[in-house]
């Protein structure tokens, strides 16, 4: 057993996405999602945390978390409530949180796309009509106008492999579709979205000659696939190209693989539209064959050697290990771990979760991986997608009723972490 101290300039953090904690909106996709009864609890992100009204008490936990850096999400259906129709009320208070942040020396990071839409934009068509991307790229255009001069570092979106496996292949999330065809049209929509809005910002922050190095990226879900036989190593190659290699491909280095087309026969000149490589880690799936694609992540086969989460997730440190090692050495690019939590009501884990995988990512660093940034999900329990409110990923447990906030254990822990920066290492076999 020894202790391993991380680099000055490594930054500890936490993340959140705006429809799980503010509540109160009624004109996103995930609103209506609700609305239709298709959350397992029947809870509401509706009510969420109330963090729109409560932004200086959840501040004032980042403070106490001892965190340098912060990631969040600006939530498009409260800024563009109607196409073309910009919120100065929502800008604003975006505009006010993102300096409470700086003024407590809490770096942010900023995603603009975490899975929820206004139901406008889905009304139109969404990402399956190519013309609608305009809206986005016009609607970010603001956001970089308005918060550019606070806010250097952009994720353009969260997760973009599990919007579109799981909105257009399998059709559990909004807008509810189930379509191959859609499915690989979208992942175009999508990447070609991403190179634009690369260009954009940049382009956009010299421009108005706004301080701070310009950084965008995206957040990209990474599950290790293994197989146990012969033919599941080969499934588990083939659901890896899937899941991940088309995204990382189109959104690292511009390229649209097999099948995916070009939806607007724009040639791509440049060979790199990422400044990092955001990894979003929970767990690794052991798969087999299988006619339904859906055991891949529902239904999969779990190690019964490993502990699970109250999602039955297998809790697997070393694959935050073996994500880092191989997409650093394929891209050389700087590795943000932009999620990384578990499910864990009781608190019985998080504080073991959280030191086993730091002390992974402490192995990669020893063998010359770039990691720059650590991002636990989340602050507090939230409205966590399909399971609603009853998944509790948070450092602070959250009351939906009281909205009061409760530091777990795990918590301290943290906070004391992020403050040295040290953690004490379990011996890990090389």
């Amino acid at each position: 057993m020894g202790n391993f101290k991380f680099a000055e300039d490594f930054l500890f953090g936490t993340a959140t996405s705006s429809v799980q904690i503010e509540g109160g909106d009624t004109n996103n996709t995930w609103y209506e999602w609700s609305e239709l009864g298709y959350i397992k609890d029947s809870s509401s992100c509706f009510t969420a945390c109330d963090h729109w009204n409560r932004v200086e008490e959840d501040t004032k936990i980042l403070q106490d978390l001892n965190v340098q850096t912060h990631r969040l999400s600006l939530e498009w259906s409260r800024i563009e409530p109607q196409p073309g129709q910009y919120s100065e009320e929502a800008i604003r208070h975006y505009r006010e949180e993102i300096k409470l942040l700086l003024a407590s020396k809490i770096e942010p990071l900023v995603t603009l796309h975490h899975f929820s839409e206004p139901i406008w934009f889905q009304q139109l068509g969404g990402w399956s009509k190519p013309e609608n991307k305009k809206h986005f790229i016009a609607y970010v255009q603001y956001v970089v106008e308005k918060l550019g001069d606070l806010v250097s570092e952009w994720v353009t979106f969260n997760e973009p492999n599990v919007y579109a496996n799981l909105g257009y292949l399998l059709g559990i999330f909004p807008p509810g579709k189930r379509s191959l065809l859609e499915y690989f049209k979208i992942t175009s929509a999508l990447i070609e979205t991403h190179i634009e809005l690369y260009t954009l910002i940049h382009e956009l922050r010299a421009c108005r000659g706004f301080l701070g190095q310009t950084k965008v990226g995206v957040a990209m879900h990474i599950r290790f696939f293994d197989g146990l036989t012969w033919l599941g190593r080969r499934t588990a190659a083939l659901v890896d190209y899937f899941f991940h290699q088309i995204f990382i491909e189109g959104m690292v280095r511009g390229k649209l693989k097999f099948p995916l087309i070009s939806l607007d026969h724009k040639k791509i000149k440049k060979t790199g539209y990422a400044d990092f490589f955001g990894i979003n880690y929970y767990t690794r799936n052991i798969v087999e064959f299988s006619l339904n694609p859906s055991i891949y992540f529902h239904k999969c086969v779990t190690d019964k050697k490993l502990d699970k989460s109250d999602l039955c997730w297998d809790i697997y440190p070393e694959g935050i290990y073996r994500v880092c090692c191989r997409y650093y050495r394929k891209y050389k690019l700087p590795v943000y771990i932009t999620e990384n939590g578990l499910s864990d009501r009781a608190d019985r884990q998080r504080a073991k979760f959280i030191v086993d995988h730091l002390a992974y990512l402490a192995k990669a660093i020893q063998e010359g991986i770039e990691i720059q940034r650590y991002y636990h999900w989340t602050v507090m329990d939230n409205f966590e997608w399909l399971e609603g409110e009853s998944a509790a990923f948070g450092l602070y447990h959250c009351d939906f009723r009281t909205q009061q906030r409760t530091p777990r254990p795990s918590a301290m822990l943290y906070a004391q972490i992020c403050k040295t920066k040290i953690i004490e290492q379990n011996p890990i076999n090389n």
